[in-house]
């Protein structure tokens, strides 16, 4: 019984090690591309582009699957820092996602029934309350992606512009042109 118990200890043993060194020496990382594309993305998780966040957004274009002009949060900057990394001519931000003014929720406090689905809808968690109670939206944190809209049953959140003030000014980069290669 003694042996049988050193032999599937030494048999365990023996595997662990073996996965070990398999796992250091052919570990595959990502995709290098991928990780600068997404770098290069907001990160507002918003699904503006037709993909569910940044990351999915970043292995489509990666892959030739989506076009490197569909992000709005990420504007026309955006779109030409993209063009840089793929070495592809820059365009402009596709018609469906064209530059629209900062906009930021605003929730009727009046009239929310506190039903949390705008909480569990907004990607960057933009919105306080809890359940049954009034909830109200951190406007420094909103990125103005509507995505708390729709799941409102009593229609209590409405988009409104952000002024231009000297405290929600933010410059903007300038677009560089990306020349051909001679």
């Amino acid at each position: 019984m003694i042996i049988a118990v050193l032999a599937l200890g030494l048999l365990a043993g023996a595997s662990g090690l073996l996965l070990g060194f398999a796992a250091v020496r052919f570990k595959v990382e990502g995709d290098p591309i991928v990780e600068k594309i997404d770098a290069i993305l907001p990160q507002t998780q918003c699904g503006q582009c037709g993909y569910a966040g940044c990351r999915p957004y970043a292995e489509a274009i990666a892959a030739g699957e989506a076009e490197i002009n569909l992000c709005p949060p990420g504007g026309a900057n955006g779109v030409a820092a993209l063009a840089d990394l793929l070495g592809r001519d820059s365009k402009s931000l596709n018609a469906e996602h064209l530059d629209k003014p900062k906009m930021l929720a605003v929730i009727d406090e009046q009239n929310c029934i506190g039903c949390t689905l705008c909480l569990q809808a907004c990607p960057v968690d933009a919105i306080l309350g809890a359940a049954k109670q009034m909830h109200t939206v951190i406007a420094r944190e909103c990125t103005g992606c509507e995505l708390c809209i729709a799941p409102c049953p009593v229609d209590c959140i409405h988009m409104i512009p952000v002024t231009q003030t000297i405290s929600t000014w933010k410059w903007r980069a300038p677009v560089i042109p990306v020349q051909a290669a001679a």
